[in-house]
């Protein structure tokens, strides 16, 4: 005799499931429902109603909802994650560039996420924390690089650390510092942020 067995409604209907995602989503990015409003073109109205689970979005609303919180519709759907794994796919990387200074973000974006891992490329002569670059870390912020080719040089508090590929330094990331390349070649490192760690 067959037996009968009950899915998960989320794994049944991830855009179902969705509301609570989305909440902690905007929370971890200080955003109100009117900044994801402006954000998605999705009304604040809309937004309530789908973060408490009163109405399901459509895959267009949903896919609006998820370019306001910078994320595909799969990220935000977790139709990439199997048994609490999150993908971060290469050709959907989050990147930026500022002037010599190429950023891929490596982590997904997770509710409640206090680590994110980003690679970082220098051009010669390019160099971090200039003024396009984001602010200093939260206070308590601790930061690893290391160097996985060419020459780097971390100025903390204006005190040079020269390293060398394979060399990693751990500093206290919410004091003015930044990263300089002084060499013939491209720089590449990763750089892991840990936010809000109490110093001993």
């Amino acid at each position: 005799m067959a037996v009968a067995t009950t899915k998960n409604p989320q794994e049944a209907d991830p855009i179902a499931a969705v509301g609570p995602r989305v909440r902690a989503l905007r929370e971890a990015m200080s955003l109100s429902l009117r900044d994801l409003a402006d954000r998605s073109k999705v009304s604040a109205q809309m937004l309530s109603q789908v973060e408490r689970g009163e109405t399901s979005p459509t895959l267009a609303v949903a896919a609006k909802i998820a370019s306001g919180l910078e994320l595909t519709l799969s990220q935000l759907l977790r139709l990439d994650e199997g048994q609490h794994v999150a993908i971060s796919r290469a050709a959907e990387r989050r990147s930026s560039r500022r002037g010599g200074h190429l950023i891929e973000e490596l982590t997904p974006p997770l509710p409640g996420q206090r680590a994110d891992v980003s690679l970082h490329v220098l051009d010669p002569g390019a160099t971090t924390g200039g003024a396009s670059d984001p602010p200093m870390h939260e206070p308590g912020s601790r930061e690893t690089a290391i160097v996985l080719a060419g020459e780097l040089v971390l100025v903390l508090e204006g005190r040079r650390t020269e390293l060398q590929e394979g060399d990693s330094v751990t500093f206290d990331a919410d004091l003015p510092h930044h990263f300089e390349n002084e060499g013939t070649d491209p720089t590449r490192f990763i750089a892991v942020i840990a936010a809000g760690l109490r110093r001993s």
